[in-house]
């Protein structure tokens, strides 16, 4: 698992690695966010840890420019602890704030929280879709969506079933139910909004000919 550290010294980032490492992650480095944002478009990242004030990108900034390519968990640091600072965080979404001077355990401890909460069997994601099944919501790039029930079962049916090519007739029966009296044109209709919802990703789904739809994503290492 990619954990990606941000931060302009380079003992707190080696700090946080060594104890990253011992846990078993795999840690990248950037000493900038303008540097972050080219690893994290170029790697599978899992989580980000990033300081707020930094050279040629702050934290905040890296922060909105790497929620717009996909939804990931963040953790800020900063040498601050004003309560504006975290409100501005957490308007952008993240997922904890840590203030300088911290305990690097105490830091691995939240990471390990906020990993096991977002790969929990409530949660599930795939590139920047984001489907919270306790809530009964769906985020495309953070932002959420509104879907009907059965685009909502359908979606999440897709995502549970990825890379597996699903009949009309198998999507039919696991979201209608047996009993459901439709055709083919239920299910081509309801992929159709579904598409349309999820914006930039519509292509994630693909038609399989002569049978039915998938959903195509492959996770880098």
């Amino acid at each position: 698992m990619n954990i990606l550290v941000v931060d302009d010294e380079k003992l707190i980032r080696d700090v946080i690695r060594e104890y990253l490492e011992m846990e078993g992650y795999h840690v990248l480095e950037a000493e900038d966010g303008k540097k972050a944002l080219s690893i994290f478009q170029n790697n599978n990242i899992s989580l980000v840890i990033m300081d707020i004030m930094m050279p040629v990108m702050d934290g905040y900034t890296a922060c909105k420019e790497i929620k717009q390519i996909r939804e990931v968990p963040f953790i800020m640091l900063s040498a601050r602890s004003e309560e504006y600072d975290k409100l501005i965080g957490f308007d952008l979404g993240i997922d904890d704030y840590v203030t300088k001077p911290f305990s690097p355990k105490e830091l691995v401890a939240r990471v390990k929280a906020i990993l096991k909460r977002d790969n929990g069997g409530n949660v599930l994601s795939i590139a920047g879709i984001k489907i919270d099944d306790l809530a009964h919501e769906v985020y495309v790039d953070h932002e959420l969506i509104t879907l009907t029930p059965k685009e909502y079962d359908l979606l999440k049916f897709l995502i549970k079933n990825k890379n597996i090519a699903l009949s009309r007739e198998k999507l039919l029966s696991s979201i209608w139910g047996y009993d459901f009296y439709g055709d083919d044109r239920t299910i081509d209709t309801h992929i159709k909004t579904l598409r349309l919802h999820l914006g930039k990703y519509r292509d994630i789904i693909k038609t399989v000919r002569g049978m039915g739809y998938k959903i195509e994503y492959k996770e880098e290492d």
